[in-house]
């Protein structure tokens, strides 16, 4: 049970999670935007570390006795589920914020927004957009793409919109006692965790609210090659949720099958029938114009990039 602190009905006590594994580059950065939150009340940070390769264990070891907020527990088996609800057994607070360790917070009001939104609206979780932001010109096109409806869809945590009740958002800062009510994050799934779980708070009657006021920023993946790693385990995952329960199957996840189904339809059906190629030649031509006007202004032209095609993006 988390412990009573004091502080002000305001501003009461938060718990930060994060669980990391191999996160030396970004680790850094992302806890000092937390340590520099301007907020009045109780604040610590707890995180679970997996086995790592890259110094992130030693760096981590030596942090609480840079900041006496900060605790900081193995996560032996390195998987996110373990280390979230690792971290969450060793976290006092009534409120839960969720940090990811290559996430950095923008602003440092993000916590008093937070905690203020959810007394407003009595919800569960509130979250706001994930912004992404890359520093190589592959990560920058992916971005671009991943913070647009043609991209990404409509989801508001990644395009944002106004606030109001959601499906999901991220990261979140939670009501601590509605976690424990629906049994933590699910530590079978590899991929999807905090949608499930939202999932699950929202069958249980409550309520995960999105507001356009909080904002973080994450970094996407490096290359194509591991983007297209990440969507097809994401893919499976949410198919595997979808099938036990279907009041998650949302539209907006059938699109990219459908849309594979009927290119592959429209090229096989051109050889008896030629204007079944104007199917994929249709889609590559949305998908290039799509590309292009989403990425106006920016030196990366297209939703893609290649390093040795494509020159730096500044």
């Amino acid at each position: 049970m988390p412990e009573t602190a004091e502080s002000s009905p305001e501003f009461p006590p938060v718990s930060v999670i994060m669980t990391v594994r191999n996160e030396m580059e970004h680790l850094g950065g992302c806890l000092q935007s937390v340590l520099d939150q301007e907020y009045a009340g109780d604040v610590e940070v707890v995180i679970a570390v997996g086995p790592s390769s890259d110094g992130t264990e030693d760096f981590a070891a030596g942090l609480p006795g840079q900041d006496q907020r900060i605790t900081v527990v193995p996560n032996p088996s390195g998987r996110t589920p373990d280390g979230l609800n690792i971290a969450l057994a060793h976290a006092k607070h009534g409120l839960i914020a969720r940090i990811d360790g290559h996430n950095l917070i923008e602003g440092t009001d993000y916590l008093s927004t937070a905690v203020r939104v959810l007394r407003e609206t009595d919800a569960v979780n509130v979250g706001g957009v994930a912004r992404p932001e890359g520093s190589t010109a592959t990560q920058k096109a992916i971005g671009i793409a991943m913070s647009s409806p043609l991209g990404m869809g409509g989801a508001s945590f990644r395009v944002g919109g106004d606030a109001g009740p959601a499906e999901t958002v991220f990261p979140g800062l939670f009501q601590r006692d509605w976690i424990d009510r629906v049994g933590g994050w699910d530590p079978t799934l590899d991929r999807a965790q905090d949608w499930e779980l939202n999932q699950r708070l929202r069958n249980a009657g409550g309520v995960v609210w999105f507001t356009p006021e909080l904002r973080t920023i994450y970094r996407p993946r490096g290359s194509m090659r591991a983007l297209a790693r990440q969507f097809h385990s994401t893919g499976q995952w949410r198919r595997r949720l979808a099938e036990e329960d279907t009041s998650a199957l949302n539209v907006r996840y059938l699109a990219p099958p459908a849309a594979v189904l009927a290119i592959a339809a429209g090229t096989a059906g051109a050889l008896w029938w030629r204007p079944a190629a104007l199917v994929p030649a249709i889609y590559g031509a949305a998908v290039t114009v799509g590309g292009i006007a989403i990425s106006e202004g920016s030196r990366c032209r297209c939703a893609f990039a290649c390093r040795r095609l494509w020159r730096p993006c500044t």
